[in-house]
């Protein structure tokens, strides 16, 4: 029994955002833990993380943490020929990338304490 064309879809898309996940996080990687940081380290990291990025089809994401996630994948592939300071470049991903980390746990984390109708009923 064949699997169904939705099933199929499901595993590309699933398959294409762990693609991206994982050059995100190799990027970041990168950029935090290498100590003396060169414009050609920089592109030769960015090659081989784009090679395996490219292997998989791009697909549509509709989830906004995820569509944030995409734009930052192309941000970073975009820095590849440019004329910056690899300093200016890492500080760049590395505050984009504390952006999009930050709005995934704004909506994870809620404190119940801060909403006043929960405690109402006391007075």
């Amino acid at each position: 029994m064949a699997a169904s064309q939705k099933a199929i879809d499901n595993a590309t898309r699933l398959r294409y955002i762990r693609a991206l996940e994982r050059f995100h996080k190799s990027i970041i990687s990168y950029l935090m833990n290498t100590p003396k940081l060169t414009m050609k380290g920089f592109t030769k990291k960015l090659d081989n993380s784009l090679k395996l990025l490219n292997r998989i089809e791009e697909m549509a994401l509709y989830k906004g943490e995820l569509q944030e996630l995409q734009k930052l994948v192309k941000k970073i592939s975009n820095y590849k020929g440019s004329e910056k300071e690899v300093e200016d470049i890492k500080d760049e991903i590395l505050y984009a990338s504390n952006q999009l980390d930050k709005s995934k746990n704004a909506k994870r984390y809620k404190k119940d304490k801060h909403i006043n109708s929960k405690y109402d009923d006391w007075e």
